[in-house]
Formats: C-alpha cells, structure tokens, sequence
C-alpha cells in the first residue's frame, strides 16, 4: 500500500484511514497469532502423533496427581520374577574329589547342600513327518487303499506350528516377512520363501474371517463401542483403516475412502444402538446413537489455549475435568456433585465466550474461519452432555484410548514395513489383527489359537 499523503486529507478522510489500519492491524494480529500456533502444535497440546514433533520432544506431562500412585509396582500386583520348579528336566551334580585336600582322609558320601536352576530353550530344529498311504488288492481283484487326512494337500508342506509362528510373528508383532523368514531359517532351519510366508497368511485369514465376522456382530451390539480411524498407505495410495472397539473385543477394517461410505460399506455403525465414543469428528453425528466424546483430546486443546493464549479459564477446565474424572473413579457423584459441576462447566464457558467470542457476519450468521479457542468453546457447549456422559453412565469412560490403543500397533507395522503392496495384503492383515487383538484382551495364548486354527479348529473368542 502506497504511504498517503496525510496533509492532503480532511478529517473524515483521516478516521476513515485509521479505521482501516486499525481493522488491518488486528487482522494481521490474528493471522500472525493462528500461525504461531500451528508452529506450536505437538503432541502435549493437539492431536498431532508423538512421531511429529521431532527432535524437540516436549517433556510428557501425566494427568496424575504426585503421589497418587508411586513408581514401581503397585501393591498387589502379582511379581513375574523367575520361580524355581519342583521337577526340572536335567539334574547336573557336581562331585567332589575323592580326597580331603588337607589330610588326605576319603571323604565319605556327600548330601546336596545347595541348588541352582538354569532355565534355557533347547535347541530348535525342524521336525519332518512323513504320511503315506497303503493299499492291498483283494483276492477278489478289488483295490483297497487308505486315504491322507485331508490338511495334508500335498507332497511337501510347512506344518500348523510353523504356519501358526509365521502369522503370530508378522501380523502380531509386525516383523517384516523378510527378516520373519530369517529368524525362523536361524533358529528352527525352516527355509522359507517370502511367497510362502504370504500364502500362509492370506489362508490365516480365511481361516479367521467368519470369526472375525462374529466380533463385528458382538461390537456393533454393545453398549459401548470405541471408533477411531488412521491413514494407512495401500498399494502406493492412501487408504483408512477403521476400528470399532469394546473393552474385551477389537474389530479393524482398511477402506479407500474415510467416513459415512466407510461406516456404510463396513455395517457396524449404521446399526449401532449404543453409545459411541470418538473424537468428535463430524460425520458421526450422522449416526442415530448416543455419543460420547474423548476428553484426552479436550484437555489436549485446553492445555493449547491455556500455554499459547494465555487462558485462565482453559487451565480452570482442565482441573475441572480431570477432578471430576477422579471423582467418579472412586463412585458414583451424588446429585449435588453433579449440579456443581455443570455449575462450574458453564461459568467456565462463558468466561471464554468473553475471550473469544463468535465472529458474526452483519445478517448475525457465524463466519467461517473461527479461531481455535471459539471452535472448542462451541464444541464443549453445543456437544455438553456427550463431553460429560462419563459423569452419569459408568460404561462410559473419559476418553477414547481404547480405540486410540487399537490403531496405535497398525501404525508400528506401516512404521516398520512400509505400505502394504495390495490391498488384499492389507485387508488380510485387519482379519488376523481383530482376531489376535481380541483373544489378547481376553488372556488366550495368541500362538496355541492360530495353531488350532491352522489344524481347523478356531478357538473363538468370548462376544457376550
């Protein structure tokens, strides 16, 4: 803008300028403080992943109170430490000499004073069976031969253990097919191709898909189910994986799109009749069922708006929440508890109203653009009673770590092996990982399952 010649200019020229800069002045403020926070943006205070923030990693901040619990293990907590057996496999003494090394004296029979257990794996090595039929012709001319059971398809194969060691190996503990196979060519002399490593866990998975069918129907019938929702790249292109979780179930599905054409082609929510907890991403809401919101990403934005705007009372609706959140861990609020602190919820919100108050067009329709302050200032009031539905209902919990949780180890496989290279690959890997994360949560041993599996026996999981 060209510098105006003041001298030249009358009075009302003059207001009219500076109503102008002073209107420019504070749209450059705005503009300059909504990138200062963007540039402040890590995990502490948004939604961004711990792996964003680089080499400057805020020190963690946790929610709990000095004190409340001590370091180490917590009382009653059942120890791990490594306990003798009464039968061990091998004994191995130790003799003594025949002779007292100081007199010469035979020393007469010696008692065990003292033992000392070594525990230890023996070394592995690949076990070959072979299967054969046989037949007999009878004096009468017919030929009687006897059949191979039907898992034995073929002249030569890997057995249930090594198929079963293979998936458990990849698909819950996410190592590379390549570097899978080498563990197991150096500690088993199992000489595996990656092709084969795929086949086995392609069948794993048809195996497991009416299974994990099941948990899809437990889900979409519980009372309270956990949805999140994470990129994953697919065969060079972007995709979403999907979950839907429950406290003892997880179900996982990869779609191309991200949203209700997801929800649609998946079923699970469009049938839904519980309480859903999320992050508060709008296409939810297009769902007819309660809903509940994550309170970790709320006190994620208020710690924002208190550190970078200066805002006391963002710091206020953090220990609100949180108090109240310790509140109702120890028992039920009574019913004047529960009238002071939405007494306290609403002072809250209109002390930052006056903060940050919705910017309105002259026809008295909000504008777009909002800053991040009045965006969750609208949020916590226009979504109040799903922010505070853990106040009231015990099945629903503060946050949504246990969906959080359930897309956190796919995020480790793509971190680790890169993009799945078909997406068949990657739906494959959603039918393991529902069934290998469920039966976890429920205390199974994930490897004798896909044993079993593998022997056409799935063990199923608990859905009631």
């Amino acid at each position: 803008m060209d510098q105006p010649d003041l001298s030249a200019m009358d009075h009302a020229a003059k207001d009219d300028l500076i109503r102008f800069l002073l209107a420019e002045n504070a749209e450059l403020k705005s503009r300059i403080t909504a990138l200062e926070v963007r540039l402040a943006k890590d995990s502490h205070n948004s939604s961004k992943p711990p792996s964003s923030d680089g080499l400057r990693k805020p020190a963690p901040k946790s929610l709990r109170q000095a004190g409340q619990r001590p370091k180490g293990g917590q009382k009653g907590h059942k120890g791990s430490a490594l306990e003798r057996v009464a039968e061990p496999d091998h004994v191995v003494n130790h003799p003594l000499t025949a002779t007292c090394d100081a007199c010469g004296s035979t020393l007469n029979e010696a008692h065990v004073s003292e033992a000392r257990q070594v525990f230890d794996i023996p070394p592995q090595q690949v076990e070959v069976t072979e299967h054969r039929v046989v037949e007999v012709r009878c004096t009468c001319g017919k030929v009687h031969r006897s059949e191979f059971p039907k898992a034995i398809a073929a002249t030569t194969q890997y057995g249930p253990r090594v198929q079963a060691t293979v998936v458990y190996l990849t698909q819950h503990h996410m190592l590379p097919i390549l570097r899978t196979a080498r563990i197991l060519r150096d500690t088993c002399g199992v000489a595996l191709s990656p092709g084969a490593v795929v086949r086995m866990i392609h069948t794993a998975a048809g195996n497991l898909a009416p299974t994990v069918a099941q948990i899809a129907d437990a889900v979409r019938n519980a009372c309270v189910a956990h949805f999140d929702e994470t990129g994953m790249r697919v065969a060079g292109k972007f995709h979403w994986l999907h979950t839907t979780a429950a406290p003892n179930l997880t179900w996982v599905g990869i779609y191309t799109r991200r949203g209700p054409e997801a929800f649609d082609a998946f079923g699970i929510l469009p049938r839904f009749q519980g309480i859903a907890i999320h992050d508060g991403w709008a296409p939810y809401r297009k769902y007819d069922c309660l809903h509940g919101l994550c309170n970790a990403h709320h006190l994620r934005e208020l710690t924002m708006v208190h550190e970078l705007y200066g805002q006391r009372w963002a710091k206020r609706m953090i220990d609100l929440l949180v108090t109240a959140n310790r509140e109702v861990a120890d028992g039920p609020l009574t019913d004047d508890r529960m009238v002071q602190i939405n007494a306290d919820y609403t002072a809250l919100l209109a002390q930052g109203d006056k903060v940050h108050p919705i910017k309105k067009r002259k026809d008295g329709s909000a504008q777009r653009g909002q800053s991040t302050p009045t965006n969750l200032l609208r949020r916590l009031r226009e979504h109040r009673d799903d922010v505070l539905r853990f106040l009231s209902d015990p099945e629903v919990p503060f946050t949504n770590n246990i969906a959080e949780q359930a897309v956190r180890m796919p995020k480790v496989k793509q971190k680790i092996s890169g993009c799945f290279r078909t997406f068949n690959g990657a739906a494959a890997f959603c039918t393991i990982r529902s069934y290998l994360e469920t039966l976890r949560k429920q205390g199974v041993d994930l490897l004798h399952a896909l044993v079993h599996s593998f022997q056409g026996v799935t063990p199923q999981p608990a859905t009631g």
